[in-house]
């Protein structure tokens, strides 16, 4: 990253943590903390049982299912569902777990456009170039009004100027234009219940909305996002919006139940009113059944890395795809391997614990990556320098060099 996209990225991180004081040591607050931790560890120990519960709810629902082993399990089931609408235009939101099996870059080279739905994403995307998100809910936290203007400009060619607002309203009006031939939207899911077989969406663009109007509505999601009820839902994803905005809620929370419906003609059922005439999730587990539990607890806030040190000096290279950060690191290793692991920065950590101390949850990230360093260093994999210092006791009793 560049020293400039650095420094707007910790202006931004800034304001963030500004904004979330207020609330984080309320009384109502409190209580909500302590109750979703109880949801997540409750819902991450019994996942078997809350899975098999939600795959019943999708066929009394009519949502259709599908199991990912790994990443390209997703991708080609996802590539099956695309050849069968002859998709040409897929809308899509942001989605971290889409980030994860790498859907952004999976069709680059087809005849099929995904077009992101998210302003800040769209704008990644039309960078092209080193777009990568660096946090979880302002994927382009990084970028200051002069970069986006730019970015916007070249890529629309437009002569948009450097205002927010007007920035908006050509990417808005491009995004809607592009869409016009959608028959796909694919998202992510920020929870998932088990007893009514609902998922929750939730966002301020009202983008989901657009995505979840397409004729299939595809969503892969983790298989530690699904929870009890509608209630435990509400609760994970009301302390999500506090800690990632500082605020108590957002502009729109969704909730998918089923396909689109309606009964008002003789009580007659008929598909597709609005909505999507298919609903189709796709369950990913990708390492989520070897993971450490306290991993699977997370909630997506992003506000442990708005605390990191390590993360506000060097960026997405402290982290794992979209799971940027210490959290990220440590999942990389169930996802792909301790070489990846070792590859995202598992010994940048300071081990200062802030993230854990900031984490809503109160995910041990620091204890995790500590273990995973001894197992590292157990299978050979340490920075080079720590090697030399190996080298050279075993050489001379002493870590240092002499010549």
């Amino acid at each position: 990253m560049k020293n400039s996209e650095l420094e707007t990225m910790r202006t931004s991180f800034s304001r963030a943590r500004r904004g979330f004081v207020s609330i984080k040591d309320s009384p109502s607050t409190q209580r909500l903390i302590k109750k979703v931790q109880e949801i997540k560890k409750y819902s991450i120990e019994n996942n078997r049982e809350l899975y098999n519960q939600c795959l019943e709810s999708f066929n009394r629902n009519g949502i259709d299912y599908f199991f990912a082993e790994t990443s390209k399990d997703a991708l080609d089931i996802i590539d099956e569902l695309l050849v069968e609408v002859g998709a040409s235009v897929v809308a899509k939101s942001k989605s971290n777990t889409l980030g994860e099996i790498d859907f952004k870059n999976h069709l680059q080279d087809t005849d099929i456009e995904v077009v992101e739905t998210d302003l800040g994403d769209r704008i990644l995307q039309l960078k092209k170039i080193d777009n990568d998100p660096i946090h979880p809910t302002g994927p382009a936290s990084h970028l200051n009004v002069g970069d986006i203007v730019d970015i916007v400009n070249e890529a629309l060619d437009e002569n948009v100027a450097p205002e927010p607002h007007e920035i908006m309203e050509v990417v808005r009006s491009d995004v809607l234009k592009r869409l016009e031939n959608a028959n796909v939207g694919i998202s992510g899911t920020n929870a998932i219940t088990a007893e009514e077989g609902s998922i929750m969406m939730v966002h301020n663009e009202g983008n989901i909305s657009i995505v979840s109007l397409q004729d299939l509505h595809i969503i892969v999601a983790g298989i530690d996002k699904i929870v009890p009820t509608l209630e435990d839902a509400i609760s994970v994803v009301k302390l999500e919006t506090l800690f990632a905005t500082g605020n108590y809620a957002t502009s729109y929370l969704n909730v998918v139940s089923g396909p689109s419906k309606t009964a008002d003609i003789e009580k007659k059922l008929i598909k597709n009113m609005y909505g999507a005439e298919r609903v189709v999730v796709i369950f990913l587990d990708n390492g989520r059944s070897e993971a450490v539990n306290e991993c699977l607890f997370c909630i997506g806030c992003g506000n442990c890395v708005v605390h990191c040190p390590v993360y506000n000096r060097v960026g997405y290279e402290f982290g794992f795809k979209n799971y940027v950060g210490g959290r990220g690191v440590a999942m990389s290793r169930f996802i792909e391997d301790d070489e990846t692991c070792f590859n995202s920065g598992l010994f940048m950590c300071t081990l200062c614990g802030r993230c854990t101390l900031n984490c809503p949850v109160s995910i041990p990230i620091n204890e995790i990556l500590e273990d995973m360093r001894n197992l590292s260093v157990r299978n050979g994999f340490y920075p080079k320098e720590n090697n030399v210092l190996k080298e050279n006791i075993n050489k001379r009793n002493s870590p240092f060099s002499f010549e």
